[in-house]
């Protein structure tokens, strides 16, 4: 194969690997595994570099492990800018002792498990315990996103998974130096200094990185399009110092840069966390279709029983010892710690350190260990072994233990005018979860009083917007009087929801065209219509019309419905018989069937047209 067509390939697999996983439900980097598996078939990577290079086979490592060093520390630049201490106050001790007094829980059974299922020597089996600490951030991040599990419980696994991973690497390079090439007891005055001076020189360069960073954005010495790059390329320098002065220290100082940068108060990341993000994606899609290339289907099977036993000790017997022991006491109730006992996926940082140290450990050949030449096979098991098992048991664990909704089939909508709070009102007598937002206190007054989950907040405010309770909410629905307020509501809204899952209110005719109005790309989905706008809708309730659910049949059909109740019905949703909500567009209009409710704004006097109305005057948004 081609060298050009091979550094295609990958990235055209790892974003392919990731589609069929969103539109399958199946956990991505199981799909990406699987589709690295398969390439390696084809083409070995360390095979296909030494050709290239006539017969070098350390070529293919010498390239690739740098480059998946520095990929996994771009990795952990973006897991530390989504760390937000406001988090702290319902996680933070949960999350601490999951990562100290629970990494060393995992870590002793892990050690156990391995020394006595595959038969290794003591200083083999802690070294993948040490490995196998960490949980994973790019598995934990998209399960939790399908599960959607309570705030408290999310941010408890989004904080351990994303700082256990550096402690775990620096745990693996401490049993790797000090107990596996010394051959002995290590001497703890020696582990000591060791781990001392790799946290010192993580946090001094990641605190240093993140003040200097600080400094310059906010005193605008760096202009803004080079915001985003100029992070990008401190903490790739930074993670390469650090690595440098302390063997793995580097993953240490680009989380807390990224801690830094996400809770300072001088300056809006959220344009440097969007380019972290997509880089991300594309990485985690390389790097897993890369490794698992050099993954060997038959050395997993030649693992045999002893393999699949051992991911099942991790599953059901270490996780949750460490879980439910580490957090004793802790504020979180049982639902909540068997639940995150029963989620601790292994994912790319795994992968990564256990093919660095096996690579180690082949070069040397002073360094004879049995079993060392399984040490990353072992562990690329455990990474499908845990992502499978997980990906299928978390959905319907949250749902059991309460924690999780059945669905993401609610809404939430800013906005509680009269006509909103009818639509809202229908819906939750359909069973539909759903959250009104508004700045009015009155209003939202009014819609507690109908009985409809309603806050008195802004939705423009990003505080506010992390501390929604959106369990079981999936949309997002802006009718606000204010056409300005529901563009950029969706637009601040973009991470909590797919943008397939954005609507909003058609522009009024002063924005439609012309210089001062608002162009089309600042839209979402158009809601109920060509020309629902907000005066209209509200033309509409005023004169009489009344929101109403009217469930179809097989003897009362949809055109029965539109000859009883006229042509200036206006259908605002359907609700299928299992409960799935579909709203209607001007881009997907539907057609209601039979068993589906239809709930609509039906009128009953005919209502002047929109452009007959003065709607041209400015409006004053509540959101």
């Amino acid at each position: 194969m081609d060298f050009l067509l091979y550094l295609a390939l990958v990235p055209a697999l790892g974003v392919t690997a990731q589609w069929l996983a969103w539109r399958t439900g199946f956990p991505s980097i199981l799909v990406l595994l699987v589709f690295g598996v398969l390439l390696g078939w084809f083409v070995q990577p360390d095979a296909f570099l030494a050709d290239l290079t006539e017969g070098d086979q350390t070529a293919g490592p010498n390239l690739l492990f740098p480059l998946v060093a520095l990929s996994v520390g771009v990795i952990m630049f973006e897991g530390g800018l989504t760390l937000k201490f406001a988090e702290l106050g319902e996680s933070g001790s949960a999350s601490l002792r999951l990562v100290t007094i629970g990494a060393l829980l995992s870590f002793g059974g892990n050690t156990i498990a391995a020394h006595y299922l595959l038969q290794w020597g003591w200083q083999l089996s802690a070294l993948l315990g040490a490995i196998l600490v960490v949980t994973g951030p790019t598995v934990i991040g998209p399960l939790l996103r399908q599960v959607r599990p309570s705030r408290r419980v999310a941010s408890t696994l989004k904080w351990e998974g994303i700082v256990i991973d550096p402690i775990g690497a620096v745990l693996a390079v401490l049993v790797y130096e000090e107990v596996l090439l010394q051959h002995s007891v290590p001497e703890w005055s020696s582990v000591a200094a060791s781990l001392a001076w790799t946290l010192t020189v993580g946090l001094a360069l990641g605190c240093a990185g993140g003040a200097l960073l600080t400094q310059a954005l906010r005193r605008f010495w760096v202009p803004d399009h080079l915001h985003g790059v100029s992070a990008l390329t401190l903490a790739l320098l930074l993670f390469a110092i650090s690595n440098k002065l302390a063997h793995e220290s580097g993953l240490i100082t680009v989380t807390v840069l990224g801690i830094w940068l996400t809770n300072q108060k001088h300056f809006d990341v959220e344009h440097i966390v969007e380019l972290k993000e997509n880089l991300r994606t594309l990485l985690i899609g390389c790097l897993f279709i890369v490794l698992g290339s050099r993954v060997n289907l038959a050395d997993i099977g030649a693992i045999g029983i002893p393999g699949l036993m051992l991911v099942l000790a991790l599953v059901l017997i270490v996780r949750p010892l460490s879980v439910y022991l580490s957090l004793l006491y802790s504020p979180l109730n049982y639902r909540e710690r068997t639940f995150i006992a029963g989620l601790a996926p292994r994912g790319i940082v795994a992968a990564a350190v256990s093919s660095v140290f096996a690579l180690g450990m082949e070069s040397r050949s002073d360094l004879v260990i049995p079993g060392s030449e399984q040490l990353a096979t072992v562990t690329f098991l455990v990474i499908i072994g845990t992502v499978a098992i997980y990906g299928i048991s978390a959905g319907p664990l949250a749902r059991f233990l309460r924690l999780a909704d059945e669905s993401s089939h609610g809404v939430l909508i800013a906005g509680a005018d009269p006509w909103v709070r009818d639509f809202a009102h229908e819906l939750k007598e359909s069973k539909i979860p759903l959250l009104l937002v508004d700045t009015n206190y009155n209003k939202i007054a009014q819609a507690r009083m109908d009985g409809i989950r309603a806050e008195c907040v802004n939705i423009l405010n990003e505080h506010v917007r992390e501390e929604l309770d959106l369990a079981g909410i999936g949309r997002f629905l802006a009718l606000t009087p204010n056409d300005e307020v529901n563009s950029l509501a969706l637009r601040e809204c973009k991470h909590l929801f797919d943008s397939s899952r954005l609507y909003q209110l058609t522009f009024k005719s002063k924005n439609m065209a012309g210089r001062r109005g608002l162009t089309k790309n600042l839209m979402g989905r158009e809601l109920f219509g060509e020309g629902m706008t907000y005066t209209r809708l509200r033309e509409l309730h005023t004169a009489g019309a009344m929101m109403k659910s009217t469930k179809l049949t097989a003897e009362f059909s949809y055109q029965d419905f539109l000859d009883k109740y006229g042509e200036h019905t206006v259908v605002m949703c359907l609700i299928d018989q299992d409960g799935a909500l579909k709203v209607n567009t001007i881009d997907d209009p539907l057609v209601p069937t039979a068993g589906q409710t239809v709930v609509a704004l039906v009128s009953v006097t005919p209502v002047p047209d929109e452009h007959a109305s003065q709607d041209n005057g400015e409006e004053t948004a509540d959101v």
